[in-house]
């Protein structure tokens, strides 16, 4: 709220500021230059002296009637060449001063006025430019002013506007919270505003977007479920009709093809099983946390993966302690992804572990084939192969990454994939200490 409130001053503050300049060369173009009104304004005393006592006498007298003001007056009068006056003044300056009008200059607090035009008031008094020094103008003082002008206005305008944009960003600040509950999983939150808010009618459309989004994610579990739990009961039947079978069988050809259909239907059992593992994870709320030893689990995944010819390294850091996890998910996570190692491997697959400040970092290396950086976010998604012609001899059906990634965001980490070191592919877990 800090953010956007200062943001929105400043923004309001800006605008008025280039306003007042605006305004300010505006009146400067149209009107001459405001400072210049301030300072005949402050020095109106010593004009109108000027102008109706020393002017008004009579011919001859003029210059009597100014020493006259000069005895009783603190500012200075004095009589300059108009050659001299001319050379110090601009171009607009001189040609107010040729008028007959009253040069003001703010900087040395003076004045300059042509005496007379027509040389009438004494001999030479066309030649004569009357300066008055010392005037009471005090340009700083009306500037302090005008700034205390605004600031009192920064002032009124902030409390409105604070005013409005906390009621705004509470508002914002309540949908900002449902998109991140809702963005994690807790799909039946939704936002609580009052009519009155502003962003009410946006709030009405987020929580009917959620309500069809988790009617749906409901509708694809259920079917998920159902469908895989309905399809265990014909599996389980091809199985028996086929032990029957083979047990019966005598023809070599006919017990090849029973073998091959044996293994269609173990084929197709395990991916029940891993669209089974797939729609819990996806029904998922919370995690059974508990404190995992994470040595032992890392482990305990290395010695329960299936026989094969490479050679499988466990590298870890001393003192890799525990976390807090869940060991079932967690070990499904890491053995998905040694297993995906062991089946596009050449010979080594290394698991390695290190604990650092930001949490634990596991990776899983081998040095196959290795994932094409375009390829790299995909493979995450279900049912998605890079390579469907060797889908045969690696076995598999594109779920196994694609649990290992839920796993892992489940737990509040990462899962990404790189370059490995040993030419392969690198998949990179980092999870935090705790459950979030």
């Amino acid at each position: 709220m800090n953010r956007l409130f200062f943001r929105f001053f400043v923004f309001v503050m800006l605008s008025i500021t280039a306003a007042t300049f605006l305004i300010y060369f505006a009146f400067a173009r149209l009107f001459g230059d405001p400072l210049e009104d301030i300072a005949q304004r402050q020095a109106a005393g010593q004009i109108f002296l000027i102008e109706h006592y020393v002017d008004e006498a009579p011919v001859d007298e003029w210059l009597t009637r100014l020493n006259k003001v000069r005895e009783v007056s603190p500012v200075r009068y004095d009589l300059l060449p108009l050659a001299d006056v001319r050379a110090r003044l601009g171009t607009g300056q001189r040609a107010a001063l040729d008028r007959g009008a009253i040069v003001i200059d703010i900087g040395e607090r003076a004045l300059y006025r042509r005496v007379d035009l027509a040389g009438e008031r004494y001999i030479g008094s066309n030649d004569d430019v009357l300066h008055a020094q010392n005037l009471p103008i005090n340009i700083g003082k009306e500037l302090t002013m005008e700034l205390l002008r605004f600031v009192i206005v920064a002032l009124a305008l902030l409390v409105p506007i604070a005013l409005w944009s906390r009621s705004h960003w509470r508002a914002l600040q309540s949908l900002s919270r449902m998109a991140d509950e809702f963005g994690a999983g807790k799909l039946s939150v939704r936002a609580q505003l009052h009519r009155s808010e502003i962003v009410y009618p946006l709030a009405e459309r987020i929580n009917h977007m959620a309500g069809r989004i988790e009617g749906l994610m409901a509708a694809q579990r259920s079917l998920l479920h159902s469908v895989s739990h309905e399809l265990r009961t014909p599996i389980a039947r091809l199985e028996f009709g086929l032990e029957l079978l083979d047990a019966r069988a005598d023809d070599p050809d006919l017990r090849r093809r029973i073998a091959a259909l044996e293994g269609d239907v173990r084929e197709l059992n395990d991916l029940v099983k891993e669209l089974l593992d797939m729609s819990k994870l996806d029904s998922a709320g919370t995690l059974q946390g508990s404190t995992v030893d994470l040595d032992a689990l890392l482990r305990d995944c290395c010695a329960t993966l299936p026989p094969s010819s490479q050679d499988v390294t466990c590298q870890f850091q001393d003192g890799l302690g525990t976390i807090d996890a869940d060991a079932r998910l967690l070990a499904r996570a890491i053995g998905n992804l040694l297993r995906n190692a062991q089946k596009y491997a050449g010979s080594r697959v290394v698991l390695s572990a290190a604990r650092g400040p930001a949490g634990i970092e596991i990776a899983v290396d081998d040095d196959g084939p290795g994932i094409p950086e375009s390829e790299r976010d995909k493979v995450f998604e279900p049912f998605y192969r890079l390579d469907r012609s060797r889908d045969r001899a690696t076995g598999g059906f594109g779920l196994g990454l694609s649990i290992a990634h839920k796993a892992v965001l489940l737990h509040g980490g990462a899962l990404h994939i790189d370059t490995s070191p040993l030419g392969g592919a690198r998949f990179v877990v980092r999870l935090p200490q705790a459950l979030k």
